[in-house]
């Protein structure tokens, strides 16, 4: 997988924007300002940073170890990376999935109410 199938993934999902908030290298995702996914567009091999539940995220590193790591510049709790050129598709469509919809759980109900309304 490349940046771009992640980039095309994300900005099909209700309530996204891409921005470039930190610096020209460092690509971000957010659903109604609220960050989901990164990316330093300048890393080799391409990685992103998603937010994950704190016990998945030990499983998922136990079971890709050395391919999905304590979030690179991030609180290594809540975030990991992934390196997406060797990792399987369908886990990393599920993992933008799950980081997308830990950051709308914990929104308002407003914000939710507001992203429901979106088409």
């Amino acid at each position: 997988m490349n940046i771009e199938e992640v980039r095309d993934y994300c900005l099909h999902k209700k309530g996204v924007t891409e921005e470039f908030p930190f610096d020209e290298q460092t690509l971000v995702f957010k659903v109604l300002g609220k960050m989901f996914v990164l990316s330093g567009l300048e890393r080799l091999p391409p990685q992103i940073n998603l937010k994950c539940d704190p016990e998945r995220s030990v499983a998922l590193r136990d079971e890709y170890d050395g391919l999905i790591y304590g979030g690179y510049h991030m609180n290594k709790k809540l975030w990991n990376t992934l390196e997406i050129t060797n990792l399987p598709h369908t886990l990393i469509f599920e993992l933008i999935d799950h980081s997308y919809n830990l950051v709308v759980a914990k929104m308002s109900k407003k914000l939710r109410a507001q992203l429901e309304s979106l088409d």
